[in-house]
């Protein structure tokens, strides 16, 4: 038995409906792909005071810090030298750097201080140089750097936000020192730290490339803070005219 049309809509409006219904059965389709993916995560009770911009910043932060940890491991492998001073292993000097980092007390060889000052002690070859695990310093130096551009939270929420100026000197501030890891050397000539390697025995690019994304998610989200005050008097007037035209254009038959 043919199907018979419902109702007396139009076929162009029957058609409209198809298609909505189609592209709902679609995005249910590709919600549960999503869902199913490694990256998906379930909702948080954080998430009712959080916007759509606060989201995406706090999984580019989230993001940023899983990339230090990997350069730091990357490190450690490369110059045991720095671990040993104070752990018992790669993943025991990590896992202490980072419950000094969210817990805010600095290493004591650091002497209070964050962000680029240290970095650049993490280098500092006289007259004695720096004695601490130098690995560790520089993930202090760039946890504290995100931390800053995140709006000075771990997690933010609608009263937070990217600070654009932080965002972007904490980028340029970590191609400094991804330089600085390539190119500074102790008294003896040597490098301070062995990070990207090719040679015969292989090839090591996981610091360069890891650093690299972090300089990216940083600009992205200082264009976005900026972005987001230029739209704001866009917004609202795109809001007032459309708000204000819709009734008009509701009763204008197609």
């Amino acid at each position: 038995m043919p199907c018979r049309p419902v109702g007396s809509a139009p076929f162009h409006r029957r058609a409209a409906l198809w298609g909505l219904a189609a592209a709902s059965f679609g995005l249910a389709g590709c919600n549960s792909m999503i869902n199913s993916t490694e990256r998906a995560e379930p909702y948080g009770n954080s998430e009712l005071i959080q916007s759509g911009a606060n989201r995406i910043a706090n999984l580019a932060f989230r993001d940023n810090l899983q990339s230090i940890r990997r350069v730091q491991l990357s490190l450690y492998r490369r110059n045991p030298r720095e671990w040993r001073k104070w752990a018992r292993s790669p993943e025991d000097a990590i896992q202490r750097t980072w419950d000094t980092i969210l817990k805010g007390t600095p290493l004591p060889e650091l002497r209070g201080t964050l962000g680029i000052d240290a970095i650049r002690m993490a280098f500092e070859t006289a007259p004695q140089g720096y004695q601490g695990d130098r690995v560790a310093a520089l993930a202090v130096g760039w946890a504290s750097m995100l931390k800053e551009a995140n709006g000075n939270t771990w997690d933010q929420t609608m009263i937070d936000g990217v600070n654009a100026e932080n965002s972007y000197r904490a980028a340029r501030n970590v191609e400094i020192s991804l330089w600085l890891i390539t190119t500074k050397t102790g008294p003896d000539g040597q490098p301070l730290l062995l990070a990207t390697e090719i040679s015969d025995r292989g090839r090591n690019l996981l610091p360069d490339r890891e650093l690299s994304k972090v300089v990216a998610r940083l600009d992205l989200m200082a264009a976005q803070a900026d972005e987001k005050y230029r739209r704001a008097a866009l917004d609202f007037g795109q809001n007032f005219v459309l708000g204000s035209l819709t009734p008009f254009l509701a009763m204008v038959k197609p």
